[in-house]
C-alpha cells in the first residue's frame, strides 16, 4: 500500500472506527511506531482536522502567535460563531474565565466601563475572588438614564468578588478644563485617582471612533465630535481618551478634560488585561496591542487574524 493511502486507512481507523494503535498496527501489519508516525503527518499535512466545538474552547496556536508578534505576556482567543453572533458573550466568558484563574489574585483591580466590560462583569460567578477591592479607572458617571454607566458594572465585579468598590464621581469628559481640574483636585476623587493607578490589575476595553461610541450614547459627545476626531486621525478611545493608530492622543484640549488614569500607567503596568470583540473594534484594539497599552487580550478568532495578518 503507498504511504498516502497507507495514512489515510490508519486515520480513519483510529479516528472513524476508534481503533487502538496497537490494534492499527496488526490489521495493517505494520508497527505501533509507524501508526503513531503516519497519525502525526495526517495532521501536519491537514488529511486530519480537529477541532474543538465548543462556546469555551480556545485556539492556541493563534494564542502563540499573537504573544511572540506583539511581545505580549498572555492572549486568550475563543472561536467566532457563524455570523458572529454571540462573538461578544464568548469574548466575555473568556475573560471572565481568565481574571477566575488569575494568579496571585490581585488585591485591587481597575475597571473600565462600557458594553464589554458589562458582559464580562455578568459572565463572572460568584465567588469569582475573595476580598478584591475593584476601583474605576476612568469617569463614567452616566448623563444617559438608560444606561447603566460605570459604578454598577463595578459594583457587579466586586459584589461577585465579596468585595469592595471604589467608585469615581465624575463624568467621563467634563465641559471645561476647570471643572475637570477641580474634581480631580477635591480629596475624594484624588484618592480614588490615585488608588486606580496603583491597582495591581487593570481590566479594560476600547472604543471605536464612530457613532456608536459609549461616549455618544451617554452624552459625552455628540455623532458629529467624534466624525471630527476621526477626520483627524482617532481610531478610538481607551480609557475615555481618544487615539490614532499609533496610540498618539489626538486632541490635547478634549484630553485635558477628560477623568482618568492616564494611558502611561496602562504601559506601565505588570498586568493589563485588554478585551475587544468584533470587527468595528479591529482598528483600536489593532493600536492598543501594537503601541505597549496591554500585555493581555482577550479576543475573537476573527480579531486575532485581522491583527496577525495586516502586520
Amino acid at each position: 500500500m503507498e504511504e498516502d493511502l497507507l495514512m489515510v486507512r490508519v486515520a480513519e481507523l483510529y479516528y472513524d472506527e476508534d481503533k487502538t494503535q496497537d490494534e492499527i498496527g496488526g490489521l495493517l501489519k505494520i508497527s505501533r511506531w509507524k501508526v503513531g508516525r503516519l497519525l502525526t503527518q495526517a495532521r501536519q499535512r491537514g488529511i486530519v482536522r480537529i477541532e474543538i466545538v465548543h462556546p469555551r474552547a480556545r485556539r492556541l496556536g493563534l494564542e502563540r502567535e499573537l504573544v511572540e508578534r506583539f511581545g505580549l505576556t498572555d492572549a486568550v482567543v475563543v472561536p467566532a460563531p457563524e455570523g458572529d453572533d454571540g462573538t461578544l458573550e464568548r469574548v466575555a466568558q473568556a475573560a471572565a474565565d481568565f481574571l477566575t484563574a488569575l494568579r496571585p489574585v490581585p488585591r485591587t483591580l481597575g475597571v473600565s466601563w462600557g458594553k464589554t466590560l458589562r458582559a464580562v462583569a455578568e459572565a463572572l460567578p460568584d465567588g469569582w475572588a475573595n476580598g478584591v477591592t475593584v476601583v474605576q479607572l476612568n469617569g463614567g458617571v452616566s448623563l444617559n438614564r438608560r444606561s447603566g454607566g460605570a459604578a454598577g458594572l463595578a459594583v457587579t465585579i466586586a459584589q461577585r468578588a465579596s468585595g469592595q468598590v471604589s467608585l469615581l464621581p465624575s463624568p467621563a469628559i467634563l465641559e471645561h478644563v476647570e471643572t475637570k481640574r477641580a474634581i480631580e483636585g477635591d480629596r475624594t476623587v484624588a484618592a480614588v485617582l490615585e488608588e486606580a493607578a496603583e491597582a495591581q490589575a487593570f481590566l479594560f476595553t476600547a472604543g471605536p471612533c464612530d457613532a456608536s461610541s459609549a461616549h455618544v450614547e451617554n452624552g459625552y459627545l455628540t455623532p458629529d465630535d467624534v466624525e471630527e476626531l476621526a477626520r483627524r486621525g482617532a481610531v478610538g478611545d481607551v480609557l475615555g481618551r481618544y487615539v490614532d493608530a499609533e496610540g498618539n492622543i489626538v486632541d490635547p484640549q478634549l484630553d485635558a478634560r477628560t477623568v482618568g488614569v492616564s494611558l502611561d500607567r496602562l504601559r506601565g503596568a505588570a498586568r493589563a488585561i485588554f478585551v475587544t470583540a468584533g470587527p468595528a473594534k479591529h482598528d483600536i484594539a489593532r493600536t492598543v496591542v501594537t503601541s505597549g497599552l496591554c500585555g493581555v487580550l482577550v479576543t475573537d478568532e476573527t480579531t486575532a487574524r485581522a491583527l496577525l495578518e495586516e502586520q
